[in-house]
């Protein structure tokens, strides 16, 4: 079975269905009941009757049917005179009256053959005018019900008041589309289903190529802009008459989808949750935001963008960053504007200081990313570089270049600078971008990628990169391997575990921080200090700070660790011990040596040498980033050689890990994969490789009389 789709989890709970059949999906090309797709629907509304589900059907085709056997009967019954006569058509009443007998006379017998037992009920404007009959409509309709019988309803158009069936479109309804809507609000139905002969919403008439199909219909998004085709075949008003009395029914709290009644089996794939069909639900506007689009085709505009981007001289992609770090700086106020109200969002439902911490885009920090994004778009051009050149036969030349991944899926918590860093270096290596913040950022992150999106010529396009603003869009994102090329979460252990585990697409990032400082017997003390407090203090929330701080045992008798522990806590910071250090320094014990703090808190133990710091941030670390402090060179290089992290440090803080500090211009985030891109990832860890050769009318022919050369003319290149 297929998976169900976020936004229709709603369906577990549906019990009573309304569906109603259109007259194009009831009656064949030429008005003949189409005795196939009947009986489809027959069998579905039987599989969910015997599942347990409270099935209303409202059928549309009596006034069709009748017309076509009312035709019929006027033919056999006319002289040759009378057919050279101009033709009146037929009664529309009259027409009703004879195909409803045969309409249900048909439904009867299918559903006899499937054992299911229904009953006709038909109904005019007029009688719902009365109180007295609505409530005896539903006290009949559950009583049917509770015998699993499926009720099919139809306007009574043969005494119908109204002057002729489709002509009409006053009262309380008007044809069977807003008939099935009241009825569903009536019976107190979960769901209404409209069948109709095409799969849905269109964006234009579903015969123009260029229309597609609206999985998700937002009212205050759409309602202007959709361009309707023709008016049903058979029918009263077709898809025009579907929407008006699926908005009528969705604003009223019944969720409604419309989708095609010649497949087989659509009813049941709505009832599974497929992404079939549109659907109108009440909180569709809280979904999707305005000029959001579905999961696969926001990748497909930002893979098509990013092939317009890679296709521009170099010169205009270096302009689109310089825009925008100017867009930046010229609307740094409302950036903070929109910024602080995050901020104090956060405080008041009780955040983690540490993710407020995060969240919070600190003074100058505008002008530092505006700085940031001037050094990339200052940077020789990546894309296109020729990495290796060789020549394999006479004339034969084979360059390996560096070349855009393709579409970037980045999902980050808490931290909007992360949207500006990311955007930017997508842009400066020709990559398409789906974002997705956390929503403490909501504000932020929306304000930052309007600014940004806005300095993106058109010839480009904004879908270059996408803003994902619901988080039940990620599972379907993930379930993109063929659109997507790799995904790089930013944020927690459990973000980053939930991901990895549920996709196929190649993940790049770290679960966590668990950085280290080892301070050896030998190191200079006031070094030891300065970097100690710098990795802790400087940005304690940071993926690179400290969180575990090893010293080498000589030092707890000459004081060294004393010194360590009462610098760190006058700059304000909390120490757990471990089993050695806790009873020696009479510090309480910590958590877990795999614990990130993310706050004014570190981990302190005692180790006997440098291979035992080894293995230490062998056991408890995470591969991001660890330092040693000491004087010894030889005890340095073991420590350098032999520590399996991203980054590891001689006498520096864990600190300067970061892509702008590593002159890298900026960072998606940090790798401790080790495969394609490892450490602070910037502008080559968004690039691959592609292989371009120039002949000149080579073949193989089972290599006879090639010549391979091999030659390396890489730095003739």
């Amino acid at each position: 079975m297929a998976a169900i789709d976020p936004t229709r989890g709603f369906l577990k709970d549906v019990k009573r269905i309304v569906i109603k059949v259109g007259t194009a999906v009831v009656t064949r090309e030429d008005g003949r009941l189409a005795l196939g797709r009947l009986g489809a629907l027959c069998e579905q509304i039987q599989t969910l009757n015997t599942q347990g589900f409270e099935v209303i059907l409202v059928s549309s085709g009596a006034v069709g049917a009748g017309r076509q056997r009312l035709r019929y009967r006027k033919l056999v019954h006319s002289s040759f005179a009378d057919l050279q006569k101009p033709q009146v058509e037929l009664d529309g009443k009259a027409c009703a009256a004879v195909g409803q007998n045969g309409l249900m006379a048909l439904y009867d017998t299918l559903f006899s053959q499937l054992d299911v037992t229904s009953a006709q009920l038909l109904v005019t404007d007029n009688d719902f005018r009365s109180a007295e009959f609505r409530k005896q409509l539903t006290e009949t309709v559950d009583s049917l019900l509770s015998f699993k019988v499926i009720p099919v309803f139809n306007e009574n158009d043969a005494v119908s008041t109204r002057r002729a069936p489709y002509e009409d479109s006053s009262g309380i309804f008007w044809d069977n589309d807003s008939l099935a809507a009241l009825l569903a609000l009536e019976l107190k139905a979960d769901l209404l289903v409209l069948l109709s002969d095409v799969d849905g919403l269109y964006s234009g008439p579903p015969s123009d190529p260029q229309s597609k199909l609206i999985h998700t219909y937002v009212k205050e998004k759409l309602e202007n802009t959709i361009t309707f085709g023709d008016k049903s075949r058979l029918g009263r008003g077709g898809m025009t008459a579907k929407v008006k009395a699926a908005v009528y029914a969705s604003q009223a709290g019944i969720p409604v989808i419309i989708t095609s009644g010649f497949a087989g089996d659509n009813i049941v794939k709505v009832l599974q949750g497929q992404h079939i069909g549109t659907l109108f639900h009440q909180d569709a506007h809280t979904w999707v935001s305005n000029g959001e689009l579905n999961a696969r085709d926001m990748a497909g505009a930002a893979r098509e963008s990013s092939r317009r981007l890679q296709a521009m001289p170099v010169k205009d992609r270096s302009k689109i960053l310089l825009d925008i770090a100017d867009a930046l700086e010229a609307n740094e106020k409302v950036i903070v504007y929109e910024n602080e109200a995050d901020v104090i969002n956060a405080k008041d439902a009780g955040y983690e200081a540490s993710l407020v911490s995060r969240l919070a885009l600190k003074s100058g920090k505008i002008s530092s990313l505006a700085k940031s994004i001037r050094v990339l778009a200052n940077m020789e051009e990546p894309i296109g570089q020729v990495l290796k050149r060789t020549e394999l036969s006479d004339g034969l030349i084979l360059d390996k270049t560096s070349s855009p991944l393709g579409v970037l899926l980045v999902i980050f918590e808490s931290r909007p600078e992360a949207l500006v860093q990311i955007a930017s270096l997508a842009i400066r290596t020709g990559n398409g971008l789906l974002l997705k913040g956390g929503k403490e950022a909501r504000r932020s992150n929306a304000i930052l990628h309007k600014i940004i999106t806005s300095a993106i010529p058109e010839k480009v396009g904004e879908g270059l990169i996408g803003l994902v603003t619901s988080r039940d869009e990620i599972p379907e994102l993930l379930k993109l391997d063929d659109v997507i090329d790799l995904v790089i979460p930013r944020g927690s252990n459990k973000l980053v575990s939930q991901i990895k585990s549920s996709t196929k697409i190649p993940v790049l990032g770290h679960a966590d921080g668990i950085c280290h400082v080892f301070v050896d017997k030998s190191a200079d003390m006031e070094m030891a200090k300065n970097i100690v407090v710098d990795a802790k203090t400087d940005y304690p929330a940071a993926c690179n700070a400290m969180e575990t701080l090893l010293v080498h045992k000589d030092l707890m008798e000459n004081g060294g660790v004393n010194e360590l522990v009462i610098e760190l806590q006058t700059k304000g910071v909390s120490i757990n011990g471990g089993p050695r250090a806790s009873p020696m320094l009479n510090l309480p014990a910590a958590p877990s040596f795999h614990h990130e703090y993310s706050s004014l808190t570190c981990t302190i133990e005692i180790v006997d040498d440098v291979h035992a710091a080894i293995d230490h941030i062998h056991k408890h670390g995470s591969a991001h980033t660890d330092c040693i402090v000491t004087q010894d060179r030889e005890i340095a290089d073991i420590f350098l050689r032999q520590v399996d992290s991203a980054a590891v440090f001689h006498n520096a803080s864990t600190r300067f890990s970061d892509g702008f500090r590593f002159g890298l211009g900026a960072e998606v985030g940090i790798s401790t994969s080790r495969i394609h891109a490892r450490g602070p990832v910037g502008v080559e860890g968004l690039l691959t490789t592609r292989w371009i050769a120039r002949g000149s009318g080579q073949v193989v022919d089972n290599d006879k009389g090639v010549v391979y050369t091999h030659r390396d003319l890489t730095h003739q290149a």
